[in-house]
């Protein structure tokens, strides 16, 4: 494939680097300092964007792909906010676009495990819930997207929580769960869900070790895109 590389820090240079070792073709890398550069590429000769950037440039770069037919994979976060817009000029250009908010394997093996214990503290009394990451200092967003995607797992399985706060303290309203986020040098990423009560503590956890398997996954679902059409995420990819 030819591959347009939308943002070109540490995750998109690793994602380069992994993905000519696949046999791919980087056709552009693309980061803050030459966005002009996009003006003189040929949409018709790039198979897939892949989408690493920053909250504040993500929308922009996701709007430039869609609008020109190119399948984009993003898996930028802080910007959110404006998802809903995002999809629906996908379906105006019958375009793909594909956003998680976060590639490793592990870690959405890790979202099922999430609501699945959900389900079952629902159905328990006694324990107050929390989630705690903790990330590399150059993270600017928080709580990070992956908090936020194990959140609203909880919240949509557990019947007495509606919202999320990103806090220290646990529960200070029992009707939203409180996220806390820490910025500790080098953290490639860690997620933890705790239930505590006077008896005992459940805690479920995943750590990355580094950024390796978010990169592979994305190149993977950028494999995977072409063809494809519509609004997609990693339930479609791995078929949960």
């Amino acid at each position: 494939m030819n591959i347009l590389l939308l943002g070109y820090g540490k995750m998109g240079q690793l994602i380069g680097q992994l993905s000519e070792s696949r046999g791919h073709t980087i056709a552009a890398k693309i980061n803050i300092d030459n966005r002009d550069d996009l003006n003189s590429l040929d949409p018709a000769s790039i198979d897939v964007a892949i989408e690493f950037s920053q909250p504040e440039a993500a929308v922009e770069n996701i709007k430039w792909a869609i609008e020109r037919g190119i399948p984009i994979v993003s898996g930028t976060t802080g910007w959110l906010d404006q998802k809903a817009e995002i999809e629906q000029l996908t379906l105006d250009k019958n375009g793909a676009f594909f956003y998680a908010s976060n590639y490793s394997i592990g870690v959405n093996i890790f979202f099922k495990v999430n609501e699945f214990l959900a389900k079952l503290m629902n159905e328990t009394t006694g324990y107050k819930s929390s989630v705690e990451e903790i990330h590399h200092t150059a993270k600017k967003d928080a709580p990070s997207g992956t908090a936020i995607t194990l959140a609203e797992g909880i919240i949509k399985n557990i019947n007495i929580l509606n919202n999320w706060n990103l806090s220290e303290e646990v529960n200070e309203n029992e009707q939203s769960l409180p996220i806390t986020s820490k910025r500790i040098d080098p953290a490639p990423g860690t997620h933890i869900i705790r239930y505590s009560s006077e008896i005992d503590d459940i805690e479920i956890s995943h750590t990355a070790h580094s950024r390796q398997g978010f990169a592979l996954g994305a190149i993977l679902v950028s494999e995977w895109i072409q063809g494809k059409k519509g609004v997609l995420s990693m339930d479609d990819f791995l078929s949960f």
